[in-house]
């Protein structure tokens, strides 16, 4: 019996043109096995905890169905946004081509060196929160509480 796993992704970006990495991102999450692929709006954000002088971001938040682990999804993440141009060492301060966060696989909590699901800081966010809510108003993070809830929170 084939499982099929609800994920959440941010994309997020601020240089060269981010629109195109975000339709490239989509490709790639597709071949990879993404399917049910369904894409938010595209949100203008000011950077959070970045290096002064960073550009604004555009952000979205991408849902799917995957069959694989969480780890095997956190792999094909990491490659798209080295294909995409972002150098394999970086800052979280600096500014990226993309940015590729998995925010939600299921309801699971998972607490790994290199992956932490939900994203630690997701429910802080209005900019991963916003275009998630537009999408996908009504998942849940493991505590329970809905995207939109946890939107109201940060509005």
């Amino acid at each position: 019996m084939t499982v099929f796993h609800k994920i959440a992704l941010s994309l997020g970006g601020d240089l060269g043109d981010t629109e195109k990495y975000f339709d490239f991102a989509c490709c790639k999450l597709a071949e990879a096995g993404v399917s049910a692929l369904v894409r938010s709006s595209l949100y203008r954000t000011k950077p959070v905890g970045c290096e002064p002088g960073t550009p604004d971001f555009l952000n979205c938040a991408v849902t799917g169905l995957w069959q694989g682990s969480a780890l095997e999804l956190l792999r094909v993440t990491q490659e798209i946004e080295r294909d995409a141009g972002r150098p394999e060492i970086h800052s979280s301060r600096q500014a990226r081509t993309l940015d590729c966060d998995l925010i939600l696989f299921d309801e699971t909590t998972l607490d790994l060196p290199d992956l932490k699901i939900p994203h630690p800081r997701a429910k802080l966010r209005r900019f991963v929160l916003e275009p998630l809510a537009e999408i996908a108003p009504f998942w849940r993070f493991p505590d329970g509480e809905s995207v939109a809830d946890a939107l109201k929170k940060v509005l």
